[in-house]
């Protein structure tokens, strides 16, 4: 299975999580790079980063007080098990201390939940902020950024967009006060 690097400098304030081991990222070099993804439109369309960056400037988000990382997960097609490194997840957060881990996407927020034994967590956690943490960090959901993730509803909401710029508007006065440069939401 490919994993790729982790990409987190010091003091970030929200490193995104998604997924390792499915079929879609086993051929990538970059996190999010699969065509159709919106992950780096949704990025710049929400204010968290001032361009939009391409999945090949992917190092720059450090630079901004982010981070990138993705939970490891394994399934088992004979025993239809599937199962997920929280441990190295838990360690890495505890390490990194961010302030939020956003899951980029229900599924992946519903492994680690499920992982972490959280009470409610049979099924796919709702999007927004969790009742629920990663090693203190505070917990984000948004919507999968797979380009095959086309929905009329998102939660009550027409997009996913607008779960990004709440996750933008939420973190703008820590990444304000870590990263002075970087533009809050109202100021792409």
């Amino acid at each position: 299975m490919e994993v790729l690097p982790d990409i987190v400098g010091p003091e970030p304030v929200i490193v995104f999580c998604g997924m390792a081991g499915a079929e879609s990222s086993k051929t990538r070099n970059h996190y999010y790079a699969s065509p159709g993804n919106s992950f780096w439109e949704s990025m710049h369309l929400s204010g968290l980063t001032p361009e939009r960056l391409r999945p090949q400037d992917d190092h720059r988000v450090v630079e901004l007080g982010l981070g990138l990382t993705d939970l490891v997960g394994h399934w088992d097609h004979e025993t239809n098990r599937s199962w997920v490194e929280i441990d190295l997840l838990l360690a890495n957060v505890e390490r990194w201390r961010p302030a939020w881990v956003a899951f980029t996407g229900k599924g992946t927020a519903g492994y680690a939940a499920r992982a972490l034994d959280h009470r409610g967590a049979r099924g796919k956690p709702g999007l927004g902020v969790a009742d629920w943490d990663v090693a203190g960090a505070e917990v984000f959901v948004l919507p999968g950024t797979s380009g095959a993730n086309q929905r009329k509803d998102y939660d009550g909401r027409p997009n996913r967009l607008s779960w990004w710029r709440d996750l933008a508007q939420i973190t703008a006065p820590e990444r304000s006060a870590r990263r002075p440069d970087t533009p809050g939401p109202d100021h792409p």
